[in-house]
């Protein structure tokens, strides 16, 4: 792939934007390629955690390709806001705990894919905001749905009419972020969330992402339900015998994802 990088290491997947010379924005080809490459990381059993960053020391993303997308006709734009947003999409639905590494800016589309991930975890010196409304459009890979269910109507319509850039700091305190790191701490942070996440059942931690995502956007009922349907697979599973069997020998499980 020509601007994504994959690397992956002990159940681990880093993926990289890597167009520094253009903060990381996305134009079609590089949605091509991050869309083909979320795709194949679903069904790897083998990857656990999936850490997404930018390249370069400025930028994690500052959303969209506008040099692309000057030269765009209107069925092009379309075709590259329904790209991004399945391409963002696919990222919140990915099995795989997912974090952001926020080692810059984040705009736009930027944001949006941060928003796309379980865990954010920001440079201090990180600037972000959905600055879509100065460019005479909208959020359109998920950001008004996203933030608004982050932090509330109220607060995104702020966030979003405003076109506002706020810091590293802000965001945590708004309940964005998951933590502020000092730019130099930021991958290790996010390596050190995605192995403290490993040393749990694998098929565990997938069930209970599956049954949060799922059931959060539906009613209480609805929700135990399926929370009751994830909990019957993890009952047949090696691991959760392995667990059991580890706690009366007194030492830690070895789980397979089994």
């Amino acid at each position: 792939m020509k601007n994504i990088k994959l690397q992956k290491e002990q159940h681990i997947a880093y993926v990289t934007i890597d167009r520094p010379e253009s903060l990381n924005c996305f134009n079609y080809e590089t949605l091509q390629e991050l869309g083909d490459l979320v795709d194949m990381l679903h069904t790897d059993s083998d990857v656990r955690v999936v850490i997404f960053t930018g390249a370069g020391e400025k930028s994690f993303s500052a959303g969209a390709d506008l040099k692309e997308r000057k030269h765009l006709t209107e069925e092009e734009v379309r075709r590259n806001v329904k790209k991004i947003r399945d391409v963002f999409s696919a990222i919140a639905e990915l099995p795989q705990p997912t974090i952001a590494a926020v080692n810059g800016f984040a705009f736009g589309g930027g944001f949006e894919l941060m928003l796309a991930c379980d865990f954010k975890i920001a440079a201090e010196s990180a600037l972000m905001g959905m600055t879509e409304v100065s460019w005479g459009i909208i959020p359109g890979a998920g950001g008004t749905q996203r933030l608004s269910r982050l932090v509330g109507e109220m607060k995104a319509k702020e966030l979003i009419f405003t076109a506002r850039k706020i810091s590293a700091e802000k965001a945590f305190e708004l309940g964005i972020l998951t933590a502020v790191k000092p730019k130099e701490d930021v991958m290790t942070a996010c390596k050190e969330l995605a192995e403290e996440i490993l040393q749990n059942a694998p098929i565990a931690v997938r069930q209970a992402k599956y049954a949060i995502q799922h059931g959060s956007s539906t009613d209480l009922r609805t929700g135990l339900a399926i929370e009751s349907k994830a909990y019957e697979v993890t009952i047949p599973t090696k691991d959760r015998v392995e667990a059991l069997k580890a706690f009366s020998e007194k030492r830690k499980p070895v789980f397979t994802a089994q």
